[in-house]
């Protein structure tokens, strides 16, 4: 019973079913029709037709399996006859446009999914009768290599489209976040301009203020003179009154309207006396008038608030005595009021006055003191170097760098100088395009620069293949736009000359307060080095310029160099401020120094290129050598060679290995005493740390690499 339920469940559902629902029809073919015209559902293929397409297409059709008897044999006339029924079958499935038209629909995963549950709820028996039939033919012709290659062909061009629609996207975007950032600028310029505005109004209501406040007092003084005039016009008629008792009334009428007109008078001049002597308490001398007002001046507006304080009591006495003050002693009153207001702002804008210069005073007095220090750090440190100059002459040590080391230097400086003046046309141009394009330029190489880190191997190499494609002349996206240096004669040199500014100031301030830093910074320093050797020479160019202890040269103090002028040549920074102080003179040093010693080691990977580095280590064993052949400085000298040795120390031993400890062991024994000679009390951290490293060094025989070096896992990554 349950059988039969189940039987009629089945029956009743494949009958409700789209494929349930194709009517029959003998004359179909007569009348041309296809044998599914009834079917309203979409056809679909299962999974499982690919892997017979490979089947079929993997074995010749005359030994096809599929076509040929159950029996086992396949004779050359069965064979044939089965291959021209399926080019007949082909034929006649390939005219069937409707199903060319939902190929896409075939390929969709519910689709094949369909059939594929069809084919499964099929029996074994079905299924071989299915794929010896001619019925069943139709699917090959549909998955055909034409077909799927049509197909293919569809899959590319829309994934190109999409390409497209997600580079737009990306483009529409860049310039949403510009358009976000002008019309925020523009909202700040619309708000500073608001509050310059509201600050306007203010002073002027305050004004305004106080003019209305003076023509209100001028108001109620015409007022009650034509008061009074009114009550002596009414005392005059009521005189011509001939009736003694209406005499009598106006009479005290008048005289009860000048008993309320007097007390009212006298309340008004007690409430002004009582804020004149509140005023008048400002105006006394305290604790910060008197630093911040000479006593002149304090004592100008003590005296005047006195005389005013004088004034309304002289008027307060006379209402003492019974008598009410008049219209004219309140219109005094009034105006002694107005004058010890006006009085307190004058002294507060005076001490405001007053203490502002008092604060530019106390800052040129402390400019001045440090100018003074400075002139006396100066002077110790050039007595220092006398002394040290007087020892190198008993010793042999040297006050400044190799003739060819300074030769070296001063080429690089003027390769850089011509450069600057090269493109200095571009740099000062007032043409708005040209100027936009400059922009541009100058973002394009100098933004990657910024981008520089060591999250991940493929992003360092995006960056790097987008500065060398700058430098190459190809065409980059900056700010949702593309720039070329082929646009402008002197593009090149502008690009050149600003990414060696770039990549010097990263170590100055990036590499100076993340040592890790410099290593990527680095390596992408070195290939762009060697693919484009102009651009590596202006790096040098400007690393001298702002760190000449990278050549090592000690540039010596002229006849008539003003002090911060030679400052500035040491590698100091001077502003209005003053000169900076010595840790963030040292902090900046020793950056540049790290970033030197992380090039002179590192070689961009992918460079097909053999052979030595275009600045390698050999470079680094000079600038070492140089420095011990040279007297040292107080502080500077410690401080770097520290920073060189803990970034290239590893490097140096495994090229030079037994020399270089033979460096290390005279830098300790001969070089750091003369180092600890010249250092005062207060200095001698980095030479502590010197020491330290040194002895450490020596004793294991070793120096340990160092840390943030890029491994070749990053490179994965």
């Amino acid at each position: 019973m349950a059988s039969k339920n189940l039987l009629s469940e089945t029956l009743q559902g494949l009958k409700m079913s789209k494929k349930g629902k194709i009517k029959f029809d003998p004359y179909w073919a007569e009348r041309g029709e296809h044998i599914l015209e009834g079917y309203k559902g979409d056809l679909g293929l299962s999974p499982n037709c690919a892997g017979v397409m490979d089947r079929l297409s993997s074995r010749p059709l005359k030994k096809s399996s599929f076509l040929c008897s159950s029996s086992g044999g396949c004779s050359p006339d069965s064979s044939a006859g089965s291959i021209s029924d399926i080019n007949t079958i082909n034929t006649t499935f390939s005219a069937a446009t409707p199903l060319k038209n939902k190929r896409r629909h075939l390929a969709s995963p519910l689709s094949c999914k369909a059939v594929s549950d069809e084919m499964n709820s099929e029996t074994p028996e079905a299924d071989v009768s299915k794929v010896s039939s001619p019925v069943s033919l139709p699917a090959i012709s549909l998955l055909s290599s034409k077909a799927m290659q049509t197909a293919g062909c569809i899959d590319r061009i829309e994934k190109k489209h999409q390409e497209k629609a997600k580079s737009a996207l990306r483009l529409r975007q860049e310039k949403l976040v510009v358009a976000v950032a002008d019309a925020a600028s523009e909202q700040l310029k619309r708000f500073e301009e608001l509050m310059e505005l509201k600050q306007k109004q203010e002073d002027q209501s305050m004004r305004d203020m106080r003019d209305r406040e003076t023509k209100e007092s001028m108001v109620r003084y015409e007022k009650l003179k034509e008061e009074q005039r009114h009550r002596m016009k009414n005392l005059n008629l009521s005189q011509k009154v001939a009736e003694p008792e209406q005499q009598q009334l106006w009479e005290a009428e008048l005289e009860r309207q000048t008993q309320v007109d007097g007390r009212e008078r006298l309340q008004n001049l007690h409430t002004i006396q009582v804020e004149i002597l509140q005023l008048n308490q400002l105006l006394r001398p305290s604790s910060q008038t008197k630093t911040d007002l000479p006593p002149t001046s304090i004592s100008s507006y003590s005296t005047r608030g006195n005389q005013l304080c004088s004034q309304v009591s002289v008027v307060v006495r006379k209402t003492a005595e019974g008598q009410f003050p008049s219209v004219e002693d309140m219109t005094m009153a009034e105006q002694a009021l107005h004058e010890m207001r006006a009085l307190i702002q004058l002294m507060q804008e005076e001490v405001v006055k007053a203490h502002e210069w008092k604060k530019e005073e106390q800052e040129q007095e402390e400019k001045c003191r440090k100018m003074a220090a400075l002139q006396a750090q100066q002077d110790v440190q050039k007595k220092a170097a006398q002394s040290a100059q007087q020892k190198a002459m008993k010793k042999g040590l040297q006050n400044t760098a190799e003739d060819s080391t300074l030769k070296w230097y001063k080429e690089l400086q003027q390769t850089a100088a011509q450069c600057a003046q090269a493109i200095e046309q571009l740099s000062t141009t007032k043409d708005a395009q040209t100027k936009k394009l400059k922009q541009e330029l100058q973002k394009a190489a100098t933004i990657p620069v910024s981008q520089i880190s060591s999250n991940s191997g493929s992003q360092l190499r995006e960056i790097f293949d987008k500065i060398d494609k700058l430098l190459s002349g190809g065409a980059v996206v900056s700010g949702g736009k593309s720039v070329s240096v082929s646009q402008h004669p002197q593009g090149l040199d502008f690009v050149s000359y600003k990414l060696a500014e770039k990549f010097v100031k990263q170590g100055e301030e990036e590499v100076a307060s993340h040592h890790e830093a410099a290593f990527p910074i680095a390596v992408v320093a070195s290939g762009i080095w060697e693919l484009h050797p102009r651009v590596g020479d202006l790096i040098l160019a400007c690393l001298h310029k702002k760190c000449p202890y990278a050549v090592p040269h000690y540039p010596p103090m002229k006849d008539g160099t003003p002090v911060e002028e030679y400052q500035k040549i040491l590698g100091y920074r001077v502003g209005e401020s003053g000169v900076e102080d010595q840790d963030s003179f040292l902090k900046r040093m020793s950056g540049m120094i790290r970033l030197y010693a992380a090039i002179i080691q590192m070689r961009w990977p992918y460079i097909s290129k053999q052979g030595s580095l275009p600045h390698g280590l050999n470079h680094g064993w000079r600038w070492l050598a140089q420095m011990l052949n040279m007297e040292p400085l107080a502080d500077i000298t410690a401080t770097l060679l520290l920073d060189f040795l803990e970034v290239c120390g590893n490097a140096l031993m495994k090229q030079y290995q037994g020399q270089f400890f033979k460096l290390m062991l005279y830098l300790k024994e001969e070089y750091l005493p003369r180092i600890e000679a010249v250092t005062s009390s207060g200095q001698m951290g980095s030479v502590s740390r010197l020491q330290e490293f040194l002895e450490t060094a020596l004793q294991n025989q070793q120096i340990s690499p160092p840390k943030g070096q890029l491994s070749s896992r990053f490179w994965r990554t």
